[in-house]
């Protein structure tokens, strides 16, 4: 039986076939990196914005001890969006803080609502970009791979005839050679292809789910700060009208 065994499958490839598939196959350990990579990050991501988010639910409005502790969740994007509208408020921690001396002469004006939504957007794409990068790099593989194989494919098969065109001959032990050698390049584009494609859409996946899950803590935050400024600025308007 012709290549009864892979190694004499490759050892019959002609040098076209030869870089087809050392191309392919750059793609393909890139592609299974990037794969290995990501689930990693992904499966931290998930892990330190639990813990960030169960931090949070204890006690959302403490702020100091809170914002202490969110500086070890850097992969956390609810972490991320906490510090940057935090650090952008004036005295946050006396709005925060409820046994804090308050002194309605020396009160900071509170940013406005608007401005801290659009800095936890800002942050939240910065998060989006992070978690998306190199994965355009799957959906190239993904898309371009096949196309490559079908290229290795084309060109074995126009040997194959070439071939047959040489030795007068159109038997299956003329032809075959050229076939599997054409299908074996269609084969590998598919086998780079198929994994890659798969884990871009569940890494977009992730991230869409991550996203909601962002957009909707930042609302809950901001909604708190909200609340906690007004009742505050009443606090701090009754001790200057006592004074």
């Amino acid at each position: 039986m012709p290549f009864a065994n892979p190694s004499e499958l490759l050892g019959s490839l002609g040098l076209l076939s030869i870089v087809i598939l050392m191309i392919l196959s750059i793609f393909s350990v890139i592609s299974w990196g990037i794969i290995i990579n990501k689930f990693r990050q992904f499966r931290q991501i998930n892990k330190e914005e639990a813990q960030f988010l169960q931090l949070y639910e204890v006690n959302p409005v403490n702020q100091e001890p809170l914002k202490n502790q969110a500086q070890n969740y850097v992969l956390s994007p609810s972490s991320m969006v906490y510090l940057g509208v935090v650090e952008r408020i004036p005295s946050a921690s006396d709005l925060f803080n409820s046994q804090q001396k308050m002194n309605g002469n020396n009160a900071v004006p509170f940013p406005n609502r608007q401005y801290l939504e659009k800095v936890a957007q800002h942050i939240i794409q910065t998060q989006i970009s992070n978690q998306e990068a190199y994965l355009p790099f799957l959906a190239t593989t993904g898309n371009l791979t096949p196309f490559i194989g079908l290229l290795g494919t084309v060109l074995g098969i126009i040997n194959a005839f070439g071939e047959i065109g040489v030795q007068g001959s159109a038997s299956i032990a003329a032809v075959a050679p050229g076939v599997s050698e054409a299908l074996v390049a269609t084969a590998a584009g598919l086998f780079a292809a198929i994994p890659a494609v798969m884990a871009y859409n569940f890494f977009l996946s992730k991230i869409r789910k991550m996203t909601f899950r962002v957009e909707a803590f930042t609302i809950e935050f901001l909604n708190t700060l909200e609340e906690s400024e007004k009742a505050y600025s009443e606090k701090a308007y009754e001790v200057e009208v006592a004074q």
